[in-house]
């Protein structure tokens, strides 16, 4: 019998144990110029290289750990048919799209897992849908290849995202569905909307949400997650543990490049972080706020300089790396939209990214991370258990359109204690 994967994320670099992907399909060929905006896009994807570059990002992390596929886990539970029927109605009834709801009923659990995820097309067999300007009644899910922000490990938990854009909201129902139904996972969901309408004020997403330590957490608020969504967190956190800390990072609203934090701030090692400076470091008016609750009581919230010296007066020194080199701030602008920020940690010192982002690559380098591209080791040329600090660099033309990286792609489930 397999047993069940207990969820544990006490850092961001521990050494990966669990993640749950998903390779981009058919839902994102289906968007227009038109309704790319409304996607959330500011362009429209190639599939054909978007999956390529995808295969090889999801090829570096199989050799590394277990990766599950989000469309294998789907199909698994709907097998069960009182997990379809739930999953059917509530999916529909947050979308206003009932009347497919017998439709759904009928399709097997590969079929339905298709369309839960491409859509469904709109059937023209009444005068409202003939009429109707859209093609779809169930939208394609085109942000699902982004795993990270419909579902949170948080230590032993798994938060259910609040999304920011009800596009994204079906993400969630079947990420908390996969959490409480299949057997490959032993957690605890905790969804901030259980009970009651999409309330658009408690949003959280896990772009915006890392966890620093067993006892700090950093949270971005801005155009994605709120202060609700983060009041949220705290009420969960500050009830529960005895001590924590959370770091909140205020985020600019435009452009759409700083959604997350973690397209301005993550971590890479023990001692080391990737920063945007002008956000992080940099005078500007984006505040950081830290708040400190002990025995279920807040015992204060305070604004402080920035993430960094946050962290060192508790005790985690970092040194910061800059998105896109130190040199040119049009460099650190052009690479920060590419997602120059968002690394992936498979373990400490143990990180994977975008290769175009060269001047990012350069100043790893300086800092003693062997820079390796990941289709070396896809073909067996490099061991990576021969390194102990490297950034495994794969190729990214058209996936960091979508607007997210390596982060961004990927939900760990669980991580190793780091020393």
């Amino acid at each position: 019998m397999q047993s069940k994967i207990p969820t544990h994320i006490y850092s961001e670099i521990g050494h990966l144990e669990g993640v749950l992907v998903h390779t981009p399909g058919q839902e994102v060929e289906n968007m227009t110029p038109e309704n790319a905006e409304r996607a959330l896009y500011s362009d429209i994807l190639n599939l054909a290289v978007a999956k390529k570059e995808y295969d090889q990002f999801k090829g570096v992390l199989e050799k590394v750990t277990q990766c599950f596929e989000i469309k294998d886990l789907l199909s698994s539970i709907l097998k069960n048919e009182k997990v379809k029927q739930s999953l059917i109605e509530k999916i529909c009834t947050h979308e206003g799209a009932c009347c497919i709801t017998d439709y759904l009923s009928t399709l097997d659990a590969d079929a339905l897992c298709q369309a839960l995820i491409e859509g469904v097309p709109i059937r023209r067999t009444t005068l409202t849908n003939y009429l109707s300007k859209e093609r779809f009644s169930l939208k394609p899910l085109h942000n699902f290849f982004f795993t990270r922000d419909a579902a949170i490990s948080v230590y032993d938990s798994v938060f259910v995202g609040s999304m920011a854009s009800p596009v994204r909201l079906r993400e969630s129902l079947i990420m908390e569905a996969i959490f409480d139904f299949h057997p490959s996972f032993s957690t605890k969901t905790i969804n901030p909307n259980i009970g009651k309408k999409w309330d658009t004020s408690v949003a959280i997403e896990g772009g915006d949400v890392l966890v620093a330590r067993d006892d700090i957490l950093l949270c971005g608020i801005g155009s994605r997650t709120t202060s609700q969504g983060v009041d949220f967190l705290l009420k969960h956190l500050k009830n529960k543990n005895e001590k924590q800390h959370i770091l909140v990072q205020e985020l600019p609203l435009t452009p759409e490049s700083f959604i997350h934090l973690d397209m301005v701030f993550t971590l890479l090692d023990r001692d080391t972080c990737m920063i945007y400076e002008p956000i992080i470091m940099k005078m500007n008016k984006y505040q950081t706020v830290h708040i400190y609750a002990e025995n279920g009581k807040v015992q204060f919230i305070r604004e402080v300089k920035n993430l960094p010296e946050a962290l060192a007066k508790l005790g985690m020194q970092l040194q910061p790396v800059l998105c896109g080199g130190e040199d040119d701030q049009w460099q650190q602008e052009r690479e920060q939209w590419h997602s120059g920020a968002n690394f992936f940690a498979l373990g400490p010192g143990k990180v994977i990214g975008y290769a175009r982002n060269v001047h990012t690559l350069n100043a790893l380098d300086k800092k003693g991370f062997a820079i390796i591209r990941a289709k070396d080791v896809l073909k067996d040329r490099v061991n990576l258990n021969d390194y102990e600090r490297y950034v495994v660099a794969i190729e990214g033309s058209e996936l960091p359109r979508g607007g997210g990286g390596a982060r961004c792609m990927t939900m760990p489930v669980s991580r190793k204690p780091v020393d």
